[in-house]
């Protein structure tokens, strides 16, 4: 989206009407005491001031045009300076002043200078029409200088209120934008926490039930398989007391430390599959790891455990945690277990975004996960 379409362009504040309207105020009450012992003058002062009404108006919407009528005023009334009682200067000044004031493009200051140079002219013209000296001229010259800086000043201030107001919009727009961006990143952390839980549980619940309808078909023996789905039963309880367990976690975004944590995954493995989970710790924790890192380490290990259930069915499991240069953890098994796949593949994602990292492969005869976080 670009900001010209979400931002009008606006050369001039909201302040901009009604400084004209002052300045047009100001030019009245100045010529309302002219006394001018031509009537020409008279009627060039009132033609004067339409002019500069009508282009004060057009300042907002055609610049150009506004500026062709305010020169216009401005020299015509330089001219008549030099007019005793004319009072024709006031013209002059808000003239150039709402010529200071206009915008044009690339911001160039070429029309105020070609104004000016003409203005400086028609004084010179006006001070050899009617005999005024050269301090007349100089003074007139200064009075203009000082209105023109007072309008430089003024467009200054309008470009810098426009360009803050558009470095708002910039900052509403980037805030918008991060805001969207953390909520996909949410929903992805939210989605890879409920595959972890879920695929564990799933996945030993798929185990069991294979093991119960082989004992079914296989041997008969139906003690053995009711047993299995007793077991199936307490596994589809426990996955979902594990799911809502991971939703209050991502609520709370409150987790168990990390090697009592994996002390919990290991016996739930162990009573799940009748598999050994040998767990060892080395080293010690000198600082507490953040809650996304414990998350992120113990999906890994979740993941790895249940495919070494599905792939591995009764080989012994090697679960090590290991504190040097950040934390690791290796889980390994006997037998090549698997390719990578969907679950591997979001661990991998997790943890990147955790500043850790995921391999797994064969290592030797053995399977090796581990996941590293420095």
């Amino acid at each position: 989206m670009k900001l010209r379409a979400v931002l009008p362009s606006r050369p001039y504040g909201e302040s901009g009407w009604v400084g004209r309207i002052l300045t047009s105020g100001v030019a009245v009450a100045v010529l309302a005491t002219a006394q001018p012992a031509q009537a020409w003058v008279w009627a060039a002062l009132i033609a004067g001031f339409v002019v500069f009404v009508v282009g004060s108006v057009l300042m907002t919407s055609r610049p150009y045009v506004a500026f062709g009528l305010l020169a216009a005023v401005a020299i015509a009334g330089a001219l008549i300076c030099g007019v005793d009682g004319s009072n024709s200067l006031v013209l002059v000044l808000v003239s150039m002043t709402d010529i200071a004031v206009l915008q044009f493009r690339r911001n160039s200051n070429l029309p105020i200078i070609a104004a000016s140079t003409c203005v400086s002219a028609s004084y010179a013209v006006s001070a050899w029409l009617f005999d005024r000296s050269d301090s007349w001229y100089f003074t007139q010259l200064l009075w203009t200088a000082v209105l023109i800086a007072f309008g430089l000043n003024r467009r200054q201030y309008e470009v810098q209120a426009r360009q803050t107001e558009l470095l708002l919009e910039q900052t509403r727009l980037a805030q918008s934008e991060h805001t969207r961006a953390a909520a996909l990143e949410e929903r992805g952390r939210i989605a890879r926490d409920l595959h972890d839980v879920l695929a564990h549980s799933l996945g030993a619940l798929s185990v069991q039930l294979e093991v119960a309808e082989a004992l079914l078909e296989e041997r008969g023996d139906t003690a053995g398989a009711l047993e299995r789905v007793r077991r199936s039963r307490r596994l589809a309880v426990q996955g979902l007391t594990e799911a809502r367990s991971a939703v209050a976690a991502l609520r709370a975004d409150e987790v168990p430390e990390l090697p009592a944590a994996l002390a919990a995954l290991a016996e739930q493995h162990e009573k799940d599959h009748g598999t050994t989970v040998r767990l060892s710790v080395v080293g010690e924790d000198s600082r507490p790891l953040d809650s996304g890192v414990t998350v992120a380490l113990l999906g890994a290990v979740r993941e790895a455990l249940t495919n070494a259930a599905k792939h591995a069915p009764g080989q012994t499991v090697e679960l090590q945690l290991a504190y040097q240069d950040g934390v690791r953890v290796c889980v390994r098994n006997k037998g090549v277990t698997s390719g990578e796949g969907f679950g591997l593949e979001g661990m991998r994602e997790r943890l990147a975004l955790v500043g850790g990292t995921l391999t797994a492969g064969a290592d030797g005869d053995d399977w090796l996960v581990v996941a590293e976080v420095g």
